[in-house]
């Protein structure tokens, strides 16, 4: 931001290095600048050495100490104490840590009040050094045309583009600092580091050694098959979720880049406009209504200049700036926006002006704040140096992580076991292919991965995913995939009013005048529709008044609403919409627009009125005596204007118009407008007008007051303070003419959503800025408090938070948060002490905000919820998803889907863990018993990518259960898998081993009249063996072959050894096919039988329609079924294949499973677990 020169610095010996060659000097010598000091004289050092001193006071010492040694009373005194803090790159750590403690509690800030103001010195004094300014001067009251040479600008031409472009490349772009956006590589790896992940990977690479250190397996491709497979699972699962992550991250991109802002500068003496990102400092910039600030500024030229700062200060009111300096008082306070800057971010509500930029990105204001939200980087890396994530993992994933080691004891210990006991028993290769301790190796190695559910991660990323492309369409952008499930354990809803449950269109719908009551009609901001009715009149369907109910003539009407439009610098005009459609569109103050649209319904619009009444002076809004005023200057020739009581006296030489809140305006009248005459305004009639006011506010009304004061003279100077402005046009006392009162009507469906909400157990917290009665009745009128006012007491003012301006005791406010719906005028710091409230009494919370000083709350937050279009980037950024249309019906939309996601990933959780726990058990006891393995490593994975993986995500994405909204929020810390869930996975379990197995036994009966390994005899021992008992082309009818010198008798001997196992194992393999997908079916629900809504999942029927085709084609493609997998349906080699009883047992078998899994859920059903649906 200072000059280009660089050169010899007279103020140091001898080092004419510049900023940067210092800052790299800095870094490499200070550790051997200790041996100086600052009392051997600044003169004897270099600036390097000088910066090295400052560096070390700040880091070592804290830049409060650094200030007390270098400050005033310390060493350095004038110029040196300007040069002690001149740099080109500002303090991260000072910037940040200057504004984080407006954000904390005061016993918990990192800085006191007084350290934060040394703080700020610290900044002063950077600036001083860096624009060479005198003592004294600042860059809010320096002489702009110095500010601007100092800049390398100037007030007429502005900046030349050539200097601007260098300067653009020296600062970079004026946007705010975003966290290292992390890469869909990166993204991709993070996914790798999962536990379960790791256990599969280990499983897949144990299974390859073993087949390539096995002579007989390493030459065949097929052995490599299941780890090949399960290595396509991983990268297929981490390549969606990535995708999913890095595409979430390219549409927030693409919604900013949406609203990439442009601004209207002078460069080269030319206006012009410029990208916002490309403005640098020392720009000229053009500002008019609705325009919103880019960057810091200096305002050069200003004409009724009004910006809204709520998104620095919290006020909700309008704040005047100007370009005239006008001098500190003695022991006057230091603003926190000084009336010569405007600062970025913040919108203009009135006038326009010409300003100089002094501060672009991060070095803003808002961009200081931004700096809260990004981590302090310590250093904290995840696994093999990866990005660490476990600090703001969801719930789900919480849970995940648990599930997986809960998993991941599990199957290494039936590993294990199945090791011992197999070696112990001396379990033998059927094949005698390999010795007994390498083909158990081999046989835990696959058990393992049949215990590890292997679409666990696939399907929890799928789910996730598919939730968020879904959430797009009921306008809801997740900026985090795993953020869209915590949505369903979220417990209360901290929302916004404005915008969010109310459409955010102030319209006047009543007013109170003389001692008479109002109606006003209308739509919208349009008023070419609607008028002024009499008390109860009813508007027909064209929104106008009979003739005997219309008042737009009514003089006290007119005349009150004349001085409010007076005193109002919002417009009024058509514009073109997105569509192309001209709509009524007001700029300026929010609270104005209701007071000119009702005005220009009877005829009166400013454009006509200030010609004549030019204003003489603006007194801003005082947020200590809560009312702003116009003065304005008669130049209509001593006349009033048309249609206005006389007693008015609108046409005296000057009149101040004044209006703000009801309270404040009362007290300060001395008279009031009654039957066309001004009367005295005694006790009585002041307190019957309180009672108006609060009948308009019960009705949830906002209600302003409308007030005058003819003026022969103006009783101020020009160079008065504002406050003594006001205090003079207050002391002689004003004229009470009305009430104003507008509704900023809910939103369509905000009601219903809430109600909804409450059924689901989900708290809606309203915190508003209203005032407290106005509060009340909008939360009566959605459904927040109880409509017949029971519940009044569940709304507090937020000074009840912070009485004394401190925060009540965590007890206490725990003890208030947890009963409270209505927060009523509170501030953006008080967003965040609700939440963390509320967080510290173990509910799960979503907060709304759109504000910049939102951010620290939406960040603490479990669940951050920005506004996509009247939302701030600071806040987007600090947020876990983005409304785009700022709509409250959108986030129970959302927790409703949320819940529905959570569902499905606990039905495919106990789907997949119970078909895995069947497939474990039914091998674990072929082992145990000694039967022959019930299946090869190949149809073991068939069954994990083709009959379990499809269904499982069909069942994450599930359609919610009708009364899911029903049920009560689950507890953040809750499993994913719960105790009665256990339960659920193990008798499922049991009973598919049960209906399996028996259908194994019978199978072997019936093919090779044995049952034991050792007495089938495969492979060259058939011989071995002196009979063969097997089954007629009948049920339980058998035939005993034996071995002979006849040949067909040896070749059924042959076949009943060679084939018999694999025959079996087919019957077993369909008939475990079909009951694991009868199973899926079953699954959509832990308590409603099967035959409920069967088909309603499209996604199953396609799953289970793909896996009966995967089943057939590798059931009947020659070679592989035979050669292959290892499935003998139809003859082969001699084998006369399972025959048609086969293929009975296999339905007989998937039957009886079906059958148990659905006795065990009408069990269930008679007393189903809390979450059971």
């Amino acid at each position: 931001m200072g000059g280009e020169g660089a050169g010899s610095n007279p103020w140091f010996g001898g080092d004419a290095r510049g900023a940067s060659d210092a800052k790299k000097a800095t870094d490499s010598n200070r550790s051997n600048m200790s041996t100086k000091s600052f009392a051997e004289g600044a003169e004897h050092m270099t600036r390097a050495e000088f910066d090295a001193h400052i560096a070390e006071a700040r880091e070592g010492t804290g830049p409060v100490e650094a200030y007390n040694i270098v400050g005033p009373g310390g060493i350095l005194t004038g110029a040196g104490l300007k040069k002690a803090f001149s740099k080109d790159d500002p303090d991260a750590e000072v910037e940040k840590e200057r504004h984080r403690h407006r954000f904390e509690k005061s016993t918990e800030r990192i800085f006191t009040v007084n350290s934060a103001e040394n703080l700020v010195n610290l900044a002063k004094m950077q600036e001083e050094a860096e624009l060479g300014l005198e003592k004294g001067e600042e860059v809010h009251n320096m002489d702009v045309a110095k500010l601007a040479a100092q800049m390398d600008s100037d007030l007429a031409k502005g900046i030349t583009s050539a200097r601007a472009a260098k300067r653009l490349e020296e600062d970079g772009p004026n946007e705010l600092e975003k966290p290292p956006r992390v890469t869909f590589f990166v993204l991709f790896l993070i996914q790798l580091t999962q536990l379960i992940i790791v256990l599969l990977l280990g499983a897949a690479i144990a299974s390859a050694v073993i087949s390539a250190t096995n002579s007989d397996r390493r030459g065949s491709a097929l052995s490599y098959v299941d780890a090949i497979a399960i290595f396509i699972i991983v990268f297929l699962n981490a390549g969606i979720a990535a995708s999913t992550e890095n595409a979430a991250n390219g549409a927030l991109d693409a919604l900013d880049a949406l609203s990439a802002p442009a601004s209207r500068v002078v460069r080269d003496g030319q206006e012009s406009e410029v990208e916002s990102a490309a403005l640098v400092v020392g720009d000229l910039v053009l500002l008019n209504v609705g325009d919103v600030v880019p960057a810091d500024c200096r305002v050069c030229e200003s004409a009724d200049l009004k910006v809204n700062e709520m998104l620095l200060t919290g006020e909700s009111e309008d704040v005047s700036k100007t370009h005239v300096v006008k001098p500190k008082k003695p022991g006057q306070a230091t603003k926190l926006t000084e009336d010569t800057m405007i600062f970025s971010s913040c919108t203009v509500k009135a006038g326009n002006c010409k300003a100089l930029i002094v501060h672009t990105g991060m070095q803003t204001r808002v961009g200081q704040i931004a700096a809260l939200l990004t981590d302090k980087g310590d250093g904290k890396t995840g696994p093999c140096g990866l990005p660490d994530t476990t600090s703001n993992q969801t719930p789900l994933q919480v849970a995940l992580g648990k599930l997986a080691v809960q998993i991941g004891a599990l199957a290494i210990g039936c590993c294990l076991i199945v090791f011992v006991v197999g070696v112990g028993v001396g379990a033998q290769d059927p094949d005698g292919a390999s010795p007994s301790w390498l083909y158990m190796i081999l046989i835990s190695v696959t058990l393992t991965v049949a215990a590890i559910p292997e679409g666990l991660p696939l399907t929890v990323t799928i789910s996730l995913s598919t939730g968020c492309a879904e959430m797009v369409k009921e306008h809801v952008l997740m900026r985090k995939i795993a953020a869209v499930e915590t949505l369903g354990s979220c417990a209360i809803i901290c929302t916004d009013k404005t915008g969010t449950l109310t459409e955010g269109k102030m319209r006047c719908v009543k007013m109170h005048c003389a001692g008479a009551d109002y109606e006003v009609s209308g739509k919208g901001f349009d008023p070419t529709h609607g008028s002024i009715g009499a008390k109860d009149a009813v508007a027909g369907d064209d929104l106008a008044f009979s003739p005997d109910d219309d008042r737009k003539d009514d003089p006290n009407v007119r005349g009150m609403l004349t001085s409010a439009l007076l005193c109002c610098s919002t417009t009024l005009a058509q514009e073109e919409d997105d569509a192309g459609e001209l709509k009524w569109t007001p700029k300026g103050n929010s609270s104005e627009a209701p007071i000119v649209v009702a005005a220009a319904k009877i005829g009166i619009w400013a454009k006509e009125l200030e010609p004549a009444f030019p204003r003489a002076t603006e007194i801003p809004f005082s947020s200590s005596r809560k009312m702003m005023a116009i003065v304005t200057k008669n130049e209509n020739g001593g006349q009033p204007p048309a249609n206005v009581p006389d007693a008015c006296k609108l046409d005296a030489p000057f009149v101040a118009h004044v209006k703000g809140a009801p309270n404040y305006i009362i007290e300060a009248c001395t008279t009031m407008l009654k039957d066309g005459a001004m009367v005295p305004i005694d006790a009585a009639a002041k307190a019957k007008l309180y009672e108006v006011v609060d009948e308009l506010s019960g009705q949830a009304l906002r209600v302003l007051a409308i007030s005058c004061r003819p003026l022969d003279t103006l009783p101020y100077a020009d160079d008065d303070e504002v406050e003594d402005k006001l205090t003079a046009v207050l002391d002689g006392g004003l004229q009470f003419l009305g009430l104003v009162a507008s509704i900023d009507p809910e939103r369509q469906g905000v009601k219903d959503a809430i109600d909804t909400a409450s059924h689901a157990s989900v708290r809606t917290v309203m915190i508003t800025g209203d005032y407290l009665k106005t509060a009340q009745a909008i939360a009566r009128n959605i459904s927040i408090l109880n409509p017949d006012g029971s519940q009044d007491k569940d709304a507090v003012d937020c000074n009840d938070l912070r009485p004394g301006d401190e925060y009540l005791d965590e007890t206490d406010m725990d003890a208030l948060t947890g009963r409270v719906n209505v927060f009523a005028r509170a501030k953006p710091e008080d967003k965040l002490e609700i939440v963390k409230s509320l967080q510290r009494q173990g509910w799960v919370c979503a907060m709304t905000g759109d504000g910049v000083n939102d951010a620290p709350a939406l960040k603490e937050a479990d669940i951050g919820v920005s506004m996509g279009l009247e939302g701030t980037e600071v806040a987007k950024g600090a947020s876990d998803m983005i409304l785009t249309d700022d709509n409250f019906c959108s986030i129970v939309k959302a927790v409703r889907k949320g819940r529905a996601i959570y569902a499905g990933i606990q039905k495919f959780v106990s789907f997949i863990m119970s078909v895995h726990f069947a497939e474990v058990l039914q091998i674990f006891l072929c082992v145990v018993i000694g039967l022959p393995i019930m299946r090869e490593p190949l149809q073991i994975l068939f069954l994990v990518l083709v009959t379990d993986l499809p269904p499982a995500i069909a069942l994450g994405v599930e359609p919610a259960e009708p009364n899911i909204m029903d049920k009560k929020p689950r507890p953040k810390e809750q499993p994913v898998v719960m105790p009665w869930m256990w339960r659920c996975i193990i008798a499922n379990g049991l009973v598919m081993t049960v209906g399996i197995m028996s259908t194994y036994v019978v199978a072997l009966d019936a093919y090779a009249g044995a049952f034991m390994q050792e007495r089938i005899k495969p492979k060259a021992n058939w011989r071995d063996r002196n009979k063969c008992r097997v089954w007629r082309n009948n049920f339980f009818s058998y035939k005993t072959y034996k071995h002979t010198d006849n040949d067909e008798n040896d070749d059924k001997m042959k076949e009943c050894a060679n084939f018999s196992i694999r025959k079996a194992r087919t019957v077993a393999f369909i008939a475990l096919v079909w009951a694991e997908n009868l199973r899926a079916y079953s699954a959509r629900s832990f308590t409603r039988p099967i035959w409920v809504n069967t088909f309603q999942n499209m996604a199953m029927n396609k799953a289970i329609l793909g896996a009966q085709a995967a089943l057939y084609i590798a059931l009947f493609v020659p070679g592989l079924s035979t050669q292959v997998i290892a499935l003998y349906p139809i003859g082969f080699k001699g084998s006369d294949g399972i025959e048609w009883y086969g293929w009975v047992l296999a339905i007989i078998g998937a039957l009886v499973c079906l059958t148990g899994c659905e006795l065990y859920k009408f069990y269930v059903s008679f007393n189903p677990p809390e979450g059971c649906v």
